[in-house]
């Protein structure tokens, strides 16, 4: 990662960078399902190590990147990289540490999709007020099966699949979800110089200062017969669904429109899925997955609305010109 601004980056880099974080966000749940049945590790003390070991291993690369000696690359003004670092600290704070605890409370595939699920409508309701984007006949149809969605899950689902208070932190996470993402575009519209990687760091901060009372009094050190299980469980989860994946998110969002976003970032909840299933011996009802296809749908139903909103704009443009 350069020092270069990251709204330079092109939109195939950006798309590019999106992928890669969804499929490594994807991966945080499972392991942190592993991390609760091995041990007594609650999800704020979980959601602590992952923000200092986010925070140790974003320092690291901040010191070891080149420094171009090309032109100085004019910085965002201080008040704009204030409210940028805190808002997407405690957005980060908000969203991992209430997916964790939805994990927790009623599995890795259902917390997943719900989070994933709810974050486009609370995105698509965000991006109209804070920057006026319009959903339009599809966007509200789209909205419309989302909730539909969610209550299928929520209603369908049975007890031993969906819980209440897992479905609650699920949409508490998703709040934390589309603030950063409405927030981050929002101050990348008018193309102005950040640093993501800068930015990434600050935010772990952030995480881990706030979460410290937290995850003490849940218990820092967990009780468990696998300490070295634990111990890469956590390591990994710093590194890659962390350290590597939040910089690349938030450099291709600061490009990409937040619809898009949202749609790239569905495999997240089908990579988890996945893994719930085939490796974590999750179980799937038909309304759980009938739940997750309105979900999903919806979400793409979003993304064609924003695709052909875009492109209606480019053509009124290119008349106008």
């Amino acid at each position: 990662m350069s020092n270069s601004s990251e709204s330079a980056l092109s939109v195939g880099r950006s798309l590019l960078y999106l992928i890669v974080a969804g499929i490594a966000w994807g991966t945080a749940g499972a392991a942190a399902s592993l991390i609760f049945r091995v041990s007594d590790m609650g999800p704020l003390a979980l959601s602590f190590w992952r923000c200092v070991g986010g925070l140790v291993l974003l320092l690291a690369a901040l010191a070891l990147r080149p420094r171009r000696g090309a032109a100085p690359v004019a910085r965002e003004p201080r008040r704009r990289r204030t409210l940028r670092v805190l808002g997407t600290g405690i957005g980060l704070t908000l969203f991992q540490s209430a997916y964790f605890a939805a994990v927790q409370a009623t599995g890795l595939a259902v917390a997943t999709v719900i989070t994933l699920g709810a974050g486009p409508v609370l995105i698509a309701v965000g991006a109209r007020l804070a920057m006026g984007e319009r959903l339009g006949r599809g966007g509200i149809a789209a909205v419309t099966g989302a909730l539909a969605g969610l209550f299928v899950l929520v209603l369908g689902g049975g007890a031993a699949e969906v819980r209440p208070l897992g479905v609650v932190l699920a949409v508490v996470s998703a709040a934390g979800y589309a603030a950063i993402t409405v927030l981050t575009r929002w101050l990348g519209r008018d193309g102005g110089r950040t640093d993501a990687l800068s930015t990434t760091t600050w935010a772990f901060a952030i995480g881990a200062v706030g979460l410290l009372p937290a995850a003490l009094a849940e218990g820092l050190v967990p009780h468990t017969d696998a300490p070295v299980t634990v111990l890469l469980l956590l390591v990994y989860v710093a590194a890659v669904p962390t350290a590597l994946a939040y910089a690349l998110y938030f450099a291709g969002a600061a490009v990409v429109r937040a619809a898009t976003v949202s749609v790239i970032m569905l495999l997240e909840p089908v990579s988890a899925a996945v893994i719930a299933v085939s490796l974590l011996g999750e179980q799937l009802t038909a309304a759980v997955v009938l739940g997750t296809l309105l979900l999903l749908t919806a979400v793409t139903g979003l993304a064609y609305t924003e695709a052909r909103t875009a492109a209606e704009r480019r053509r009124e443009a290119v008349a106008a010109v």
